[in-house]
């Protein structure tokens, strides 16, 4: 049948990938209950900050502010894991925070400097070296994708399409992250997003090619 092979590689990738996931969750949540918020954090970035450096990529108006919204995202998720109450995953909860960091720097249209973190020296150094082997790749091979996605799509439109096609999240976590009403039933906001979703991809269709957004 066509796209047979196609469908079962993918499906083995999903599985491989939650795995992996599930894996790197069970290890943050027992660092943080065991070593405390700032292991947690160093492993989680460890984990997650190249992604997470990457969406920002994708968010963030220069690639300056990407990496000053990473600093200041990994300042956050120190501070605030304490009161997590990993009612989603640390992933998704990770992706929440960026977007409403994004969102709010640029309500404020100004960025604010963020001080080293010497409480916590040891998410810092985490922090810089995920810079250092991501950046590089971010502003070179990814540049005229990320253009184009900031002239064609709004903010949220391209919070949809990294966090489902690039990131593979289920649609439910993607309504955790994207949902301003904590109230708000994440099922019913999952299917107003996948709907949405199939809207964004037919207004990139020509611009990006039939492989340029699929999920």
């Amino acid at each position: 049948m066509t796209g047979a092979p196609e469908d079962s590689q993918r499906a083995a990738r999903l599985a491989e990938d939650e795995r992996r996931t599930k894996a790197l969750e069970d290890e943050i949540r027992t660092l943080a209950e065991t070593a405390g918020p700032a292991a947690a954090t160093t492993r989680a970035i460890e984990g997650y900050g190249g992604e997470l450096l990457g969406y920002l990529f994708a968010l963030a108006r220069t690639a300056d502010d990407a990496e000053e919204m990473f600093s200041e995202l990994c300042e956050k998720l120190w501070r605030a894991l304490p009161s997590f109450r990993w009612e989603s995953s640390f992933r998704t909860w990770s992706y929440a925070i960026a977007r409403n960091l994004v969102r709010e720097a640029y309500r404020q249209g100004h960025r604010r400097h963020v001080v080293a973190m010497s409480e916590a020296p040891e998410v810092a150094q985490q922090a810089a070296a995920v810079r250092t082997t991501t950046v590089a790749y971010m502003r070179s091979d990814m540049k005229r994708r990320l253009e184009l996605l900031r002239s064609t799509l709004d903010e949220d439109d391209r919070t949809l399409l990294v966090l489902r096609v690039d990131r593979r999240m289920s649609w439910r976590d993607i309504a955790r992250v994207m949902c301003d009403d904590p109230d708000e039933d994440h099922d019913k906001a999952a299917a107003k997003l996948r709907k949405r979703f199939e809207r964004v991809k037919e207004r990139l269709r020509s611009k990006l090619g039939p492989d340029g957004a699929s999920g």
